[in-house]
This record gives C-alpha cells, structure tokens and sequence, in this order.
C-alpha cells in the first residue's frame, strides 16, 4: 500500500482524534505518541480505523441492503388499496419492472414505443431506466420503487401495452383481450356473490 498520500492526510488529522480521546477521558494509547513518521503497518491501520469511526455516512451512500428499511406510518395509509403498502415498502429501493409490447413488434418497434413511454414518464417526474431484453419485452429500472406503481397506472393504459410485471404481479394492458377477460370475470363473480347473498336472505 502506498502510504504516502494517506500520511500526508492524515498528520492533519492526528492531532483532532486524538484530542477528542482526551477529551472522552482516555489517555493515548502508545502508538497514538509516536511520530506519524515512524508508523508502522499496524499503527496505519488503527489510524485509519479511528478516522473512519468519527465519520457519518448519509443513508444515501450506503449499499441498498444496509439501509435502513422506511418507517411505515400505517395511519397515513388507506388500506382498502394494498399498493399503497407496497408502494411506502420500496421507497427508496431499486426495482425491476418487466414491459410487455402486444403484437409481434421487432426490437427496433418495441425500442421506439418503450423510449416513449420513458419520456412521458420523466416528464412527469417518474425516472424509470429502460432496457430491452426481447423483441417484444424491456425492463424499466426505478431508483425509487415507490414509483413504479404510478408507472404501471400510466403504461396500461397505452394501447400498446400488453402486461406489466411488478413483484411477479401481473397487469393487463387495458386495451388486450387479456383485461377484458379478467373484467368480465371479476364482474361474473361480483354478480354471483351478490345472488348467492340475496338467496340465503330468502331463505331466512
């Protein structure tokens, strides 16, 4: 290792950490007496160690996986909409979208129609990266994954949209067959629900 950008740093900075161990009320330790000239490996690395103690690093520059995970507030949260848990729940969080374009495009058609939807999405403060991963697939890349969710609501409804995957959740582009056959589902459901509530009344 080369020391001797980090002496020069570092003799600056002697002086502070160890004033602020007197101050604590701790006597110097040996090596903290010796000149910054005659430190050894060791001594290098206790130096550094120290300095790297007193510093707070923002939870910004932390790895993803040592932030802390967002305080959910969960009176602010209208609970009737799970995506509203999800959403609070990757605040802050990277996560991966899966786009799918209907029809057969070629990778040059799904390329202009995907940028599209990225420029339409920045435009409304959404940032979302986008890679292309198939003819007819991309991903969107959100630093913010609490963003996605307002993506996908603007993406389905493009008539070009086929599905978007959020966390292996599937959205139907409103314009497929797909969506129109989920509708109708749900709705026969509803209708039978509904009878089946309306017959147990009668009977009592």
């Amino acid at each position: 290792m080369n020391y001797l950008f980090i002496v020069i740093n570092l003799c600056l900075l002697v002086p502070s950490i160890t004033y602020s161990k007197r101050i604590e009320g701790e006597e110097k330790p040996s090596w903290a007496k010796k000149d910054i000239r005659d430190y050894n490996d060791a001594d290098m690395e206790r130096l550094l160690d120290q300095w790297e103690e007193g510093e707070e690093v923002s939870e910004d520059e932390l790895p993803e996986h040592l932030r802390p995970q967002p305080k959910i507030d969960f009176s602010q949260i209208d609970m009737s909409n799970p995506e509203n848990l999800l959403k609070l729940s990757k605040k802050g969080r990277t996560l991966m979208v899966f786009v799918s374009v209907v029809g057969n495009p070629t990778r040059q058609e799904t390329e202009q129609i995907t940028q599209l939807w990225q420029t339409s999405l920045w435009n409304s403060h959404i940032q979302a990266e986008r890679y292309l991963v198939d003819d007819d697939r991309a991903i969107f890349m959100f630093k913010d994954g609490s963003q996605a969710w307002d993506a996908k609501n603007f993406i389905v409804e493009q008539e070009k949209c086929k599905e978007v995957v959020i966390e292996n959740k599937t959205y139907h582009g409103k314009h497929t067959e797909q969506y129109a056959a989920a509708g109708i589902l749900a709705r026969t459901v509803e209708i039978l629900y509904l009878w089946g509530g309306e017959s147990r009344t009668g009977k009592n």
